[in-house]
C-alpha cells in the first residue's frame, strides 16, 4: 500500500524557481573566467573543463559566494555585507556580472516572492548604498522565504555550476551528454564546498586563487569573445 502523500515544503517549488536555469537573470551570458582559459588552450574538452569547474567550485563559489550567504544567513548586516563582496571581487567584469545578476534577482524577487528584507535590500540598491550583489539577493529571498541555509546554499552552488556549464556546451563547444556528465561530477564538489562553507571565517573571506582572479582580469582585454565576463 502507498503511503500517504505529502505537499512540498512550502519553499520547495519557489526554491526551484529561484535556480532553474530559464531564471532570467543574464547568467547566459558570463563565463566567470574560464573563455580566458579557452583562448589560451587551456580549456578545449570536457576533461579540462571539469577540472576548471572543480577549482572555480571550490575557490570563488566556496569562499565568496558561499560564504557571503552564510553571513547574510548568521544576521550579518547587509549593506556592510554587501560591501565586502563588492571589495573582495577583484576582477571589473566579476565584480559587474554579480551586480547585473544580483540586479536582476531583485527585481525578480520583487514581483515574484516579495518580503520586507528584499524591500529593504532594494531601497538600499536604488539609493546607492549597496551595489546588490547576487549571492546577497539570493540569500536575502531564500531567508525570507524560510529555506534553510543548507539547502538555499547547496542549490545556489549547483544552480551556478549549472549555468556555467551549459555556457561551456556553447563556447567549448560540448556535447548535451558531455554537459550532463559534467554536472553529475560536480555533485560531490558542491556538496564539499558545503560542508567547507560551515567552518571557514570572515578571515577567509574572499580568499581566491590568484590564477583565477588573473584569467578573470585578462577577459576584459581579449580580442574575441563571446561572454561579458
Amino acid at each position: 500500500m502507498l503511503n500517504t502523500p505529502t505537499s512540498p515544503a512550502p519553499y520547495q517549488l519557489a526554491l526551484q524557481q529561484l535556480t532553474d536555469s530559464a531564471l532570467p537573470t543574464g547568467a547566459f551570458a558570463h563565463s566567470l573566467g574560464f573563455e580566458t582559459y579557452i583562448d589560451r588552450g587551456l580549456v578545449s574538452n570536457e576533461g579540462s573543463f571539469g577540472v576548471w569547474l572543480a577549482a572555480f567550485i571550490s575557490q570563488q563559489l566556496t569562499y565568496s559566494d558561499g560564504l557571503a550567504i552564510r553571513f547574510l544567513y548568521e544576521g550579518a548586516d547587509v549593506a556592510g555585507l554587501d560591501a565586502h563582496v563588492s571589495a573582495q571581487l577583484l576582477p571589473r567584469q566579476v565584480r559587474e556580472a554579480s551586480t547585473k545578476m544580483g540586479g536582476r534577482l531583485i527585481e525578480i524577487g520583487t514581483e515574484a516572492f516579495p518580503s520586507a528584507e528584499l524591500e529593504a535590500y532594494r531601497t538600499l540598491v536604488t539609493t546607492g548604498q549597496a551595489a546588490g550583489h547576487q549571492p546577497l539577493a539570493f540569500a536575502v529571498v531564500a531567508r525570507s522565504l524560510g529555506v534553510p541555509f543548507e539547502e538555499a546554499l547547496g542549490a545556489y552552488l549547483f544552480a551556478a555550476v549549472t549555468s556555467l556549464t551549459q555556457n561551456a556546451v556553447r563556447a567549448i563547444p560540448l556535447g548535451q551528454n558531455s554537459g550532463q556528465r559534467l554536472l553529475r561530477r560536480a555533485h560531490d564538489g558542491v556538496a564539499a564546498a558545503v560542508e567547507q562553507v560551515r567552518h571557514l571565517g570572515w578571515d577567509d573571506f574572499g580568499s581566491v586563487s590568484p590564477g583565477l582572479e588573473i584569467s578573470q582580469m585578462r577577459h576584459e582585454w581579449q580580442r574575441a569573445r563571446m561572454f561579458m565576463s
